[in-house]
């Protein structure tokens, strides 16, 4: 027989019990409710990341339906995009805003940062509502389009940039690159501005070229505008190492960018489907991508035509070789030991032409010449040209002594041509075949901007690179020559093939003391050369997002 006391230590253990059960029960209740509120909250944050991306989704077709419609059409497109679409089961609807014309102004953000262009901009709204649970997001953002003066790059390559100075070379301003760069120098190479390339940079060349590795200075500016090396702690820093990205952004601090960056290529805005800038140098028929449908003088087989209003019915292209004050346009022959042949020239004497009455109106000359033979522009006795020119030839271009130097009239200056070459003031015709020491020169300079074409590079030669992008043909033997400007280099060369020779039995030149400099004029935009082409790049914008809710 139990007693008393046991009953009652049984009882209170079982109300213990009992009490235990029932807090572990309201806990267990509680987490369950817990639980199926965060998987209500998660559901919830699902949906909505699923809404995000596909409203984010919509922005992006907009934005690329406009991008493409530019590339293919060169216009901005006639329809705007709008739409609906089922993204990631969700509903979307997005619609493009035209933000009115094209206005001139600095851009603010990216690579291009601080560079005047033509910036047109369209507002983008997508909406997604997810098919779920309903969940709604709104997102906006604004596209520009922005078309930037070529000329406002010291140094502008479509293809890819090679060099390797034998003297100090020090480049002003910024520089582009459509593809990669090989830097290297014998004493010092220094970028003074902002280096971008979509391809990779590099320190040296590819090997099977025939050039020898050199190890002089190539430097970069930083943020705080100090130069650093691209050697430093016993190795190159390029973009053949694993850390480049990390390395240059410390280095450099992003003044240095290339594809590891993101860089993108800039391209002029052509309408032919290969995308040739070649083109706009070439005769206009069949081609609308010519600069002859922008000139108002041209010269085509030798001939000068000029477009109203200076004579003949409007908007028809007259001959006024009878017109024109004798002397010039004449033509003449001269010999060219790079190409080793025999120049047809065609030489416009600047200041006659400037003097005649027929300067072209808009400051656009064009020149063609089809005719038999290696022809070729020359412009001659071009100290004061008198207006702003740019000068747009199918050919080769000569420029025979200082041209644009006026100290009291310097003008906008261009010259854009299948390749350009210089010839000092001390230039001679009757020398032009003999041996290379009879080229004697004296110092020149020329104030002008140029768009040219470079030498394929050949097993045996890089083609001269960036350093002789302006060709020469005379005894330089270190003499000065000075070009202020801007140099670009769109092609390579149809028509001046020649081979580059340098340091060799049968070179046909020696390099000058290389001045060369960017017209910091061609930051303004009133200043730049007339119709300077223009490189097209897009930006997405002043991105946010407008409201989350469920319906």
């Amino acid at each position: 027989m139990l007693s008393a006391v046991n009953v009652n230590e049984r009882g209170f253990v079982t109300l213990i019990a009992l009490l235990m059960v029932g807090m572990l029960t309201l806990i267990g209740l509680a987490a369950l409710s817990t639980s199926d509120d965060e998987v209500s909250i998660a559901g919830n944050e699902f949906q909505d990341m699923r809404a995000f991306y596909a409203a984010e989704a919509g922005l992006d077709k907009a934005a690329a339906d406009i991008q493409y419609k530019y590339e293919t059409t060169g216009a901005p497109p006639t329809s705007l995009p709008s739409g609906t679409e089922n993204i990631n089961n969700c509903n979307v609807l997005y619609v493009t805003v035209d933000d009115g014309p094209a206005t001139q102004r600095v851009l603010a953000t990216g690579s291009l940062a601080g560079l005047h262009a033509l910036v047109k901009t369209f507002s983008i709204n997508s909406t997604a509502q997810s098919e779920v649970e309903n969940a709604k997001l709104s997102m906006s953002q604004t596209f520009e389009t922005a078309l930037v003066p070529i000329f406002q790059f010291a140094v502008f390559y479509e293809n890819d940039l090679w060099t390797t100075p034998a003297n100090d070379m020090v480049v002003t301003g910024r520089v582009h690159v459509n593809g990669n760069m090989y830097l290297q120098a014998t004493t010092n190479l220094s970028f003074d501005g902002r280096v971008t390339a979509s391809g990779s940079i590099h320190h040296g060349f590819p090997s099977g070229y025939g050039v020898s590795v050199v190890s002089g200075n190539v430097r970069f500016k930083d943020n705080n505008g100090n130069y650093q090396q691209m050697y430093k702690d016993g190795y190159w820093l390029d973009a053949k190492r694993s850390d480049w990205y990390e390395k240059a952004s410390a280095r450099w601090g992003g003044n240095v960018r290339d594809n590891a960056f993101g860089q993108e290529e800039l391209n002029l805005p052509l309408t032919n489907s290969s995308g040739d800038t070649h083109k706009i140098i070439e005769r206009s028929s069949g081609n609308p991508d010519s600069y002859e449908l922008k000139a108002t003088f041209k010269i085509v087989d030798g001939v000068p035509f000029a477009l109203s209003p200076y004579t003949g019915t409007p908007g028809v292209w007259t001959n006024v070789s009878a017109l024109l004050p004798t002397g010039t346009i004449t033509n003449t022959s001269f010999y060219d030991d790079c190409e080793d042949k025999w120049v047809n020239s065609t030489d416009i004497d600047m200041a006659k032409l400037a003097a005649s009455g027929y300067f072209p109106t808009n400051g656009v000359l064009y020149a063609s010449d089809h005719r038999s033979g290696f022809n070729a522009t020359r412009l001659v006795n071009g100290i004061d040209i008198g207006n702003p020119l740019s000068v747009y030839c199918e050919n080769p271009v000569y420029v025979k002594g200082d041209y644009n130097t006026s100290a009291t009239n310097k003008q906008p200056a261009a010259i854009i041509a299948d390749a350009v070459t210089f010839l000092s003031n001390n230039w001679n015709d009757a020398n032009s075949s003999g041996s290379m020491t009879s080229r004697t020169v004296s110092p020149t300079q020329v104030n002008v901007s140029i768009i040219t074409g470079d030498r394929t590079p050949q097993l045996t030669s890089y083609g001269g690179g960036l350093a002789n992008l302006p060709r020469f043909l005379e005894h330089w033997n270190t003499t000065k020559f000075t070009i202020q400007g801007s140099m670009v280099c769109l092609w390579r060369s149809v028509q001046a093939t020649g081979i580059w020779k340098y340091g060799t039995w049968d070179a046909y030149y020696t390099a000058p003391t290389r001045d060369y400099r960017f017209d910091n004029d061609l930051n303004d935009p009133n200043k730049l050369p007339p119709e300077t082409p223009m490189v097209r790049t897009f930006q997405r914008i002043a991105w946010q997002q407008e409201f989350v809710n469920y319906e």
